[in-house]
């Protein structure tokens, strides 16, 4: 491809090199250049990609592309930002891939896996879709599952992805947006068919510093679609809707363009009425709790966006498998407790899922979490004191510490802590911390193992250690000789 085809829709500021090069391939990694390929230096926040021009240089590339004019004599091209125009590049070398597809975006702190995933299922059932899924449990092209290491991969690699989905004949693909991607410029020259927002809850406040920055960010998703799903009972709905100049759908649990009318949450799931217009149509989903009924909401409003009648939608919302990770019981057989696993790692997320625990348990609610390291510190007081004033028991534990001390984690976690909160214990280790949860356990308690959710690893020290909570439950019955 030439490089006047690659640079296509890029203002380019200066060069020095022809239009007419030939390019072979794409690279922003100087370890994978090859010859005669562009090397895009992206300026990152642990590595400046300029340092790595001479590397990329003397593997072959022929021309770099930068936002800061190389010293040296190289063939460069100028331009004023090097993360979009990589996202640019990348549109262009795969030639436009998400435009042969309906392309529906998530973002939101919580609520977006679920309702993606959930989306997935429902257009597969309604339409016979096959259906393309990008988000932080997994990438899936119809049945076929890749690995992922972030909720939203790097602009190049999205559109190599896009590529494969409609490639492999995916008609519509449903993906998580995360604020890091749209502030990285990850989904640079994408525009979505329809753009939803679940709720916005304090979460990566170590990279946008405030919450009115993190606000920012998600709400350029809805500058970029053409049709738009919000949540208007979150406080930041209003700077969602002054940003979405589209066909908007407001979804409420309890009075908007799509809300809920005569919820019943219980254990097994939840139940309410769908109501849209003169519309109304009962809903049932196999998956517990109040954030189910919001995620179905979600879902509802996209399906409609899509064409899809509600009565469709909910035929479809009855049949779905609960999603691995958010509110999935672990069998106990020979028990009369229940193990409960869910990813709530936000202090809204850890408060949504104990309360919708507290609205259908019997016995108590022992709460087992912690908070991850190298992430924003803030949260873990606010944790600390959620965890145990809604618990019955809590139990302050690591989750994935990374780079930091577990034990001073936790110490942040439990200065949230006053002592007429209730009752908690800490055991550092979580192994330990779950075994100590089920000998405590009594007849109808329900145990919230909170944070892990899909995860099945510890990283220790930027170590990632093999740990499925299941099989630690499991592993536990056999001791106990269940």
């Amino acid at each position: 491809m030439k490089l006047r085809e690659l640079l296509q829709d890029i203002t380019i500021l200066n060069t020095n090199v022809s239009m007419d090069t030939e390019i072979s391939g794409v690279y922003y990694d100087s370890r994978k250049v090859q010859p005669g390929s562009l090397f895009v230096a992206v300026t990152g926040f642990a590595s400046d990609g300029n340092r790595f021009i001479p590397m990329a240089l003397s593997k072959g590339a022929a021309v770099v592309v930068t936002a800061r004019k190389p010293e040296e004599d190289v063939p460069y091209v100028l331009v004023d930002n090097d993360r979009l125009a990589l996202a640019l590049i990348g549109t262009n070398l795969y030639g436009h891939p998400a435009k042969a597809m309906t392309l529906i975006g998530v973002t939101g702190t919580n609520g977006k896996t679920s309702t993606t995933l959930l989306l997935k299922q429902v257009l597969e059932k309604t339409l016979g879709a096959k259906v393309g899924l990008i988000g932080t449990m997994s990438n899936l092209i119809g049945d076929e599952e890749l690995p992922t290491e972030r909720t939203t991969p790097e602009s190049l690699e999205l559109q190599e992805l896009f590529a494969r989905m409609r490639d492999a004949g995916c008609t519509h693909v449903v993906m998580e947006v995360s604020s890091h991607a749209l502030t990285l410029h990850r989904v640079g020259g994408v525009r979505f068919n329809v753009a939803a927002f679940t709720n916005l809850t304090e979460d990566h406040l170590d990279f946008h510093k405030t919450m009115d920055a993190y606000c920012e960010a998600k709400a350029e998703l809805f500058a970029r679609c053409d049709k738009a799903v919000i949540n208007v009972d979150d406080n930041y709905a209003p700077r969602m809707l002054e940003k979405a100049e589209c066909d908007t759908l407001r979804t409420s649990a309890y009075d908007a363009d799509l809300y809920a009318k005569d919820a019943v949450l219980h254990a097994e799931g939840v139940a309410f009425t769908a109501v849209c217009g003169g519309e109304e149509v009962a809903v049932e989903l196999p998956i517990p709790g109040k954030f189910t009924v919001y995620n179905a909401l979600s879902v509802l409003g996209i399906a409609k966006q899509l064409g899809i009648s509600l009565a469709n939608t909910a035929g479809a919302l009855k049949t779905v498998q609960g999603v691995k990770g958010r509110m999935e019981v672990v069998p106990t057989p020979g028990k009369d407790y229940s193990v409960l696993i869910d990813y709530s790692h936000t202090p809204d997320a850890l408060e949504n899922v104990i309360s919708s625990v507290q609205d259908f348990c019997q016995g108590r609610v022992i709460t087992v979490f912690g908070c991850g390291g190298d992430r924003d510190p803030i949260k873990r007081p606010i944790m600390g004191e959620i965890g145990v004033k809604l618990s019955d028991i809590a139990v302050i534990t690591s989750d994935n510490p990374r780079t930091e001390v577990p034990e001073k984690i936790i110490e942040d976690i439990v200065a949230g802590v006053k002592a007429e909160y209730g009752m908690y214990k800490v055991v550092c280790d979580r192994r330990s911390a779950i075994r100590y949860a089920m000998d405590i356990a009594e007849k109808d308690d329900i145990i919230i193992l909170a944070g892990k959710g899909h995860e099945t690893y510890q990283e220790i020290n930027g170590v990632k250690y093999h740990l499925d909570e299941r099989e630690e439950v499991a592993a536990h019955l056999l001791e106990l000789g269940n």
